[in-house]
């Protein structure tokens, strides 16, 4: 597979003593956009989790972006985004407030103006200087979505992206990660909202016990 930007073989991450990830093999192509799918308990999470760095993998290979996570877990931070089920906001400031943090943080040259991405997420006028704690939970992952934009990653790691969103939320996510792709960012998202998700996807795995099970689309399609 050619510019691979996550390379798994025989991947282990544990939650206590159990094996979240039970020996993933996996790799994922700049610009794909790959929907991990599976029920509950599977270990989805926990592989965007390690895939960030955020869980530590104690056996097998591991490398995100050029970064080899069993000796340095921390470095490829920068260079990739995760939207996870807590939105990572700042109660106290407002949307525009916050979009300014994350900019003013990541140092994105190529990131787009705040108004900018206020504008695309359906945020820009009265919403924007209202306070985060004040906004529903729909519109607070409105404003979670819209930090992406403002990090210079190469890879997106979206854990349940469209919950909470309504239908015009879900719409310029959507777009969003179509754009994404073609623009070379690599996206691995865990869903459960498969009609959703599905017709975004250029690939299809299956996750069940901690480990991913790979066929054709129609055979993957047919597991869930």
């Amino acid at each position: 597979m050619d510019s691979v930007v996550v390379h798994l073989h025989g991947a282990v991450s544990l939650l206590g003593r159990f094996p979240a990830l039970a020996g993933v093999d996996l790799d994922v192509a700049a610009g794909e956009v790959l929907l991990v799918q599976g029920p509950n308990g599977a270990g989805k999470t926990t592989l965007l989790r390690a895939c960030a760095g955020l869980v530590p993998v104690v056996d097998g290979e591991a490398t995100v972006l050029g970064h080899d996570l069993r000796k340095d877990r921390r470095s490829v931070r920068r260079h990739l985004a995760l939207l996870g089920h807590a939105t990572g906001l700042y109660d106290d400031l407002t949307v525009a407030d916050n979009l300014h943090f994350v900019a003013r943080s990541t140092r994105h040259a190529a990131a787009p103006p705040v108004d900018e991405v206020l504008a695309r997420l359906g945020l820009a006028g009265r919403l924007a200087s209202v306070q985060v704690s004040r906004l529903s939970a729909g519109q607070r992952r409105r404003v979670a979505v819209a930090s992406l934009l403002l990090r210079p990653a190469q890879l997106w790691l979206l854990d349940e992206p469209h919950a909470g969103l309504d239908a015009d939320g879900r719409e310029r996510l959507d777009a969003l990660i179509v754009e994404a792709s073609r623009a070379g960012t690599s996206v691995v998202m865990a869903s459960h909202e498969l009609e959703r998700a599905r017709p975004l996807a250029t690939r299809i795995v299956t996750m069940a016990g901690g480990q991913i099970h790979t066929g054709t689309r129609a055979e993957v399609v047919g597991v869930a």
